[in-house]
């Protein structure tokens, strides 16, 4: 792949290609507290497509998905990686999906709640990351259930157990690193996410081809599950290419 002057001026038209990178998701990025930078899937991605362009990359740091997907439609932010949802498809072009991840709920070990399927009964409160891909699906799906929206994903169990709320949802992975004694992740999903890379509409209909060609070959080429691997991201599966079938999540954790 090799981009042209009009192809690079649309992704960046600053100079630099400035990445949104959205640590509040376990499986895309995460930042140690005694490093400058961040580091996961959706970083390896953004300085790849900057070689691809030739450009610089910048990286804006972001705790949750909202505003990643905030950034880009209002074009401080250049690409993204975030969740395929109709509601963010109104300003954002999106690729295929490159990773797909669980949403999972969390309940606990007293409650009466085994099974996916009776969490959307009369009086349950679920606990949701504001903005999520999850907060949206869910705001979709529930009829009977309400949710409880907090600011980020890292801060839905807390919130559920400060406020002793029945439910929590998040990505599964996050709902695992954040599951303590008395707590437990129920079987099973509730969704797939996709996750996927985005560019604003008005970047034009070459750019948005050029990202969804670029995604296919990080998928094709093994990139993707080497960047999963070399993090240590487990619970996840690459997604499958365009004219692939849908696999089943996979890379259980050892």
């Amino acid at each position: 792949m090799k981009a042209d002057p009009q192809l690079i001026a649309a992704f960046a038209p600053t100079g630099t290609l400035r990445a949104s990178i959205n640590v509040g998701n376990r499986v895309l990025a995460g930042i140690k507290p005694d490093a400058a930078q961040p580091y996961g899937v959706s970083v390896d991605l953004s300085v790849a497509l900057a070689a691809h362009l030739g450009v610089p990359v910048e990286l804006l740091v972001v705790d949750a998905a909202a505003k990643s997907v905030q950034a880009v439609a209002e074009e401080h932010a250049d690409v993204g990686f975030f969740a395929i949802d109709p509601l963010r498809e109104v300003d954002i072009a999106f690729t295929a999906a490159y990773v797909l991840i669980e949403g999972s709920y969390l309940v606990r070990d007293d409650s009466s709640i085994t099974r996916n399927d009776q969490v959307d009964r009369l009086n349950n409160r679920i606990a949701v990351g504001e903005g999520s891909a999850y907060d949206l699906y869910l705001t979709r799906e529930l009829r009977h259930a309400s949710l409880v929206r907090v600011a980020t994903s890292a801060e839905v169990v807390a919130t559920f157990l400060q406020h002793n709320l029945e439910v929590a949802a998040s990505v599964r992975q996050q709902l695992q690193y954040d599951v303590k004694p008395g707590l437990r992740v129920l079987d099973g999903r509730f969704m797939i996410i996709r996750q996927a890379m985005g560019i604003p509409k008005c970047r034009g209909e070459a750019a948005t081809n050029f990202l969804r060609d670029f995604v296919e070959e990080m998928k094709r080429s093994g990139f993707v599950e080497q960047a999963l691997i070399r993090h240590g991201v487990f619970g996840a599966s690459v997604a499958p290419g365009t004219l692939d079938d849908e696999p089943k999540i996979r890379n259980p954790p050892p």
